[in-house]
């Protein structure tokens, strides 16, 4: 029933489903461009309307009652940006301990215009040993979609996977949007 009504809000909205969620039991999950607070709503309609378990993380200064409930029930897990490295490992753990996991992250780290993604999507799935899955959502063309998988092995090359496919995505705000880079080694 939830699956049918997020399905009907997309229509409504003008927005159409492309692409099918690839036939794996783990994966990170980029989504791009997060240049709005709309980007993480639609999606979560999204999910939804895929009906399909995605657990993604958020600020922890947004799990506050009634918020916090709410978001954890949507698959939200609170994070605290200022302790990365530990939030990579914790990661990793769980992939190693879950038989599925789906895990949505925002590669850029925030909604303002950043010069590099963050990278810690890329080193939870290599260390993980899960694929990348490339999702989207282009305001423009009205569509969100699940894209290429990614089996991550070369930085650079698949850094210049990820720049070819997300260049024709246009987001909410492009003037929010930074480049597909990770920061120099």
């Amino acid at each position: 029933m939830l699956q049918n009504f997020a399905k009907k809000i997309l229509n409504i909205f003008g927005w159409n489903m492309v692409g099918e969620i690839p036939p794996i039991d783990k994966a990170v999950f980029i989504a791009a461009y997060h240049t709005s607070n709309w980007d993480g709503f639609w999606l979560i309609v999204y999910k939804f309307a895929l009906n399909v378990d995605v657990t993604f993380l958020a600020k922890h200064t947004l799990f506050w009652w009634p918020l916090g409930p709410f978001l954890k029930s949507l698959g939200a897990i609170p994070i605290d940006r200022g302790h990365t490295h530990s939030t990579v490992q914790q990661l990793v753990e769980s992939f190693h301990t879950r038989d599925h996991l789906f895990l949505a992250l925002a590669p850029e780290g925030t909604r303002k215009w950043q010069p590099y993604w963050k990278s810690g999507f890329y080193q939870v799935a290599k260390k993980a040993g899960v694929p990348i899955v490339l999702v989207y959502i282009d305001y423009r063309q009205r569509e969100m979609g699940i894209g290429i998988t990614i089996q991550p092995s070369d930085r650079d090359k698949d850094l210049l996977l990820m720049r070819e496919f997300y260049r024709k995505v246009t987001p909410k705000r492009p003037a929010n949007q930074g480049p597909v880079a990770f920061p120099p080694d």
